[in-house]
């Protein structure tokens, strides 16, 4: 005779809550990823954050919503408006369905014609920029529009992803996570743009692993890390500012990745592993690539993939575009090279530092 489980309340308010729109956020899993080059013995732990419905930035854009609508700075149903490269617009799309906001996002040509589409599908309304500002690029020109929108719109709130601590504190839980799935972990390598998650992850993390390591992942062309600004193509790391939330006195080193590289990285692990991303996920896993190799045996290394695939199919997975960029087929040296001094050197290709100091100080 067949039996039905009954299940308890706890059980039952675990399934409601992974029902609930908010709920399908958080909890993703970690994947073995062996190293790239060799594809064999040693290797790292992807987390894939590209299992939250639209990416890791689901993860600030609930967040930071939240806390604001709770100390009054957001009122119901008063606009939420935010400078973006794609995935925090994802958050806040998804932030304004939860709470009930209209939200409009400021981008710039560079915004994928996948991405421009599914924001508007999901009820955002996008407004893009025409110049880039002379001094601090796309995101200055994205931010003063933003300003300007303010201004029009005297009652709407904007997260400032770039300066505002939630967004640090918003990855709280994946930090837990990654310290329930493996352990112990002793490197952490994860991308940085707004400094958000890999100052967020860390804090946490350290207090649970002592001894933590954090390696930062950059993108020529950025000055986050001291590099002069240049035109760049890969987005969702790097940029054209010095944000507040990035936590340099956490950082043991940082890496450049160029795009051929991170093209390079993000083909490599689709046809190995079927876990891919985009330019932020190529360039991490090339860097815990290197690290998997180099650090002593035994030691545990977890690299953040923020993203999927989904969004570079006229990309990174687009071989006429990769062509045109002279992206195809460029297999990075296997070992980086090394400077001492960000400002004393432009560099053009993987490139590791050790030395990491505040550029704006």
């Amino acid at each position: 005779m067949n039996t039905i489980s009954v299940r308890q309340p706890a059980q039952l308010w675990a399934a409601a809550r992974r029902t609930s729109l908010s709920g399908l956020v958080g909890d993703t899993p970690v994947l073995w990823i062996p190293e790239l080059w060799g594809g064999a013995g040693r290797g790292f732990w992807a987390k894939l954050e590209g299992h939250n419905p639209g990416g890791i930035k689901d993860r600030p854009g609930l967040y930071m919503i939240g806390q604001a609508r709770r100390r009054g700075e957001l009122r119901p149903g008063a606009p939420i408006i935010e400078s973006t490269s794609g995935t925090l617009g994802l958050g806040l799309a998804l932030a304004g369905i939860v709470y009930s906001h209209p939200v409009v996002l400021v981008t710039d040509p560079g915004m994928e014609p996948l991405m421009h589409r599914l924001l508007r599908a999901y009820g955002t309304r996008i407004e893009t920029v025409a110049e880039p500002h002379p001094a601090g690029g796309w995101q200055e020109a994205r931010r003063e529009r933003v300003r300007e929108l303010r201004r029009e719109h005297p009652g709407a709130y904007c997260p400032d992803q770039y300066n505002n601590p939630d967004n640090v504190l918003a990855y709280d839980a994946l930090a837990r996570e990654l310290a329930e799935q493996l352990g112990r972990v002793d490197v952490l390598v994860c991308s940085v743009g707004t400094g958000g998650h890999s100052a967020g992850v860390y804090r946490t993390l350290r207090r649970l692993c002592p001894g933590l390591r954090l390696v930062g992942v950059d993108t020529v062309g950025s000055t986050i890390f001291g590099q002069p600004a240049r035109p760049r193509l890969m987005r969702g790391l790097g940029s054209s500012i010095h944000p507040a939330n990035v936590a340099y006195d956490c950082f043991g080193e940082v890496h450049w990745v160029a795009p051929a590289e991170a093209v390079w990285a993000c083909r490599r692990l689709a046809a190995g592993q079927y876990a891919t991303g985009g330019w932020s996920v190529g360039a991490v896993a090339l860097v815990a690539s290197w690290l998997a190799r180099t650090e002593p045996a035994g030691t545990s290394i977890a690299a953040v993939f923020p993203d999927g695939p989904q969004r570079y199919f006229d990309t990174v997975f687009n071989d006429a575009y990769c062509a045109d960029h002279g992206l195809l087929d460029r297999k990075p040296e296997p070992e980086p090279d090394r400077i001492d001094d960000p400002a004393a050197t432009e560099v053009s290709r993987w490139t590791r530092c050790t030395s990491v100091t505040d550029p704006r100080r």
